[in-house]
């Protein structure tokens, strides 16, 4: 440790080290978001997997990263938020291992569950560290520098993962993350100051990470396999629990989820707008990259490069829209934001067989790229400028888990929602007349929480 918590300032040796370390963790996260959903094709033709095997597993590291990270951001302000980082990472990196092993989609959808336990330690540390550790007036730049370097893991991931899965195979997109992880220790532990909260006492909330992991796995498995026998078991199973998971963090002393801090208006409707966009955000990268390969006839590199205008968007200006939302405060970036990407996933409805891309494509992904960028960093600093300093961990893990959950929700309910099942992914004629109407339903789900951030975020955050 080299320097004292909260004290920390942008372009300074300490600062520059917490932002590396964070940027290195969480790419790690981003460059599997990324990769995997590049690389899923592949593994189906060479895992044999059904439509359902590849939803879980893309799904199956959402459920338990969703689930979990509450605890871990619980963990994180009472443990220590470099320690859980840094065991978070390790974790990440053998799940990553046990990835690139799987000998057929079983295992794999078993070992994505384990990359998403690691996942749900690291990730909130890796901004509780930055909130703990900055001063407050370079917290929203440092947020926006964080977002626009991770967008380099995210924007390299699908040249490195098409390289790989066109090349090499599919598991190296797993396994390049073991040298990543070492590095992001090295610096983690080094550099980065500890924090935590001071006022955090008792044991932790296990029960309620049990109930919310129920919670999202029922739900989740009763939408993936709907019209199946055990969907709707699992589907009541999912609602009991999420239930008495509201209820019990209602009354669990030290909850992972302090329903408290859905008092603050500003909170609540940032976390709802969180829902909306990431569903579609979600959706809309599962379906066109699919969309490219299937249909298009794009190979995984291919489908890659065609969507590395987003996180080039996001690797170039998310931190000047971090900046941006400083000046003129956060709602005209979050409800703007949304409905520029709207308009983006509207622009790559009509992809088809015989779509160019630099006519049918390029523009879609570049305007979707530029409202993300627009929104990223404004959302982030408003949910954490809405809760206590104290709770940064807590806070950042609920903004998380809500973005994962509605990414999940909509991957899993979206195919049987446009008539897709079985193994119908990989025909060309049933994906095509499915694909416009899913990105439909993005494109919707984004206006929506532009609406919604117009309607409920101040103009201004408090100083």
């Amino acid at each position: 440790m080299t320097s004292s918590p909260a004290g920390q300032r942008m372009g300074t040796p300490g600062g520059r080290s917490i932002i590396a370390a964070a940027v290195l963790g969480s790419g790690m996260t981003w460059l599997d978001g990324s990769v995997v959903n590049v690389a899923l094709r592949t593994i189906g033709e060479d895992l044999d997997a059904s439509l359902a095997q590849l939803q879980w597993i893309n799904n199956g590291y959402l459920v338990s990263l969703a689930a979990l990270i509450l605890l871990g951001g619980s963990l994180g302000d009472r443990l220590g938020r470099r320690r859980m980082f840094v065991v978070g990472t390790i974790w990440f990196a053998l799940a990553s291992a046990l990835c690139g092993l799987a000998p057929n989609a079983e295992t794999l959808i078993v070992a994505r569950i384990l990359q998403g336990v690691g996942g749900a330690l690291l990730t909130p540390g890796s901004l509780a560290m930055i909130q703990g550790a900055f001063v407050p007036g370079d917290r929203a730049r440092a947020i926006g520098a964080w977002s626009g370097l991770g967008g380099v893991a995210a924007a390299i991931g699908p040249f490195v993962g098409g390289v790989l899965v066109d090349h090499a195979s599919w598991r190296w997109i797993f396994l390049i993350n073991l040298p990543i992880a070492v590095v992001t220790v090295v610096i983690a532990w080094r550099s980065v100051p500890e924090t935590r909260d001071p006022t955090a006492t008792g044991s932790f909330d296990v029960m309620g990470a049990v109930l919310a992991s129920l919670a999202l796995g029922g739900i989740t498995y009763a939408l993936i396999d709907w019209g199946s026998g055990g969907a709707v078991w699992a589907g009541a199973a999912g609602l009991i629990a999420a239930v008495a998971f509201l209820l019990l963090e209602r009354s669990e002393p030290q909850p992972m989820m302090p329903l408290g801090l859905y008092r603050d208006r500003t909170f609540s409707a940032s976390n709802a707008m969180t829902l909306l966009v990431y569903a579609a955000l979600g959706a809309m990268s599962f379906f066109l990259v699919l969309q490219l390969q299937t249909v298009t006839g794009y190979s995984a590199l291919q489908a890659g490069l065609a969507t590395m205008p987003i996180t080039l968007c996001m690797l170039f200006l998310a931190a000047k829209g971090g900046a941006l939302g400083t000046r003129i405060g956060p709602r005209i970036p979050m409800s703007v934001g949304p409905l520029v990407m709207a308009l983006g996933t509207v622009l790559v409805v009509g992809v088809d067989a015989q779509s160019s891309y630099w006519l049918h494509i390029l523009p879609g992904v570049t305007v979707f790229g530029l409202g993300l960028a627009l929104m990223v960093a404004p959302l982030t600093a408003t949910v954490l400028a809405a809760a206590p300093d104290d709770k940064a961990g807590i806070a950042s893990g609920i903004n998380n888990a809500v973005a994962r959950a509605g990414s999940l929700m909509a991957v899993a309910a979206l195919p049987t929602a446009v008539g897709l099942s079985g193994d119908e992914y990989a025909d060309p004629r049933v994906f095509a007349s499915a694909y416009p109407n899913a990105m439909l339903a993005c494109a919707a789900l984004l206006a929506l929480g532009g609406v919604v951030s117009w309607l409920t975020i101040p103009k201004r955050l408090p100083a």
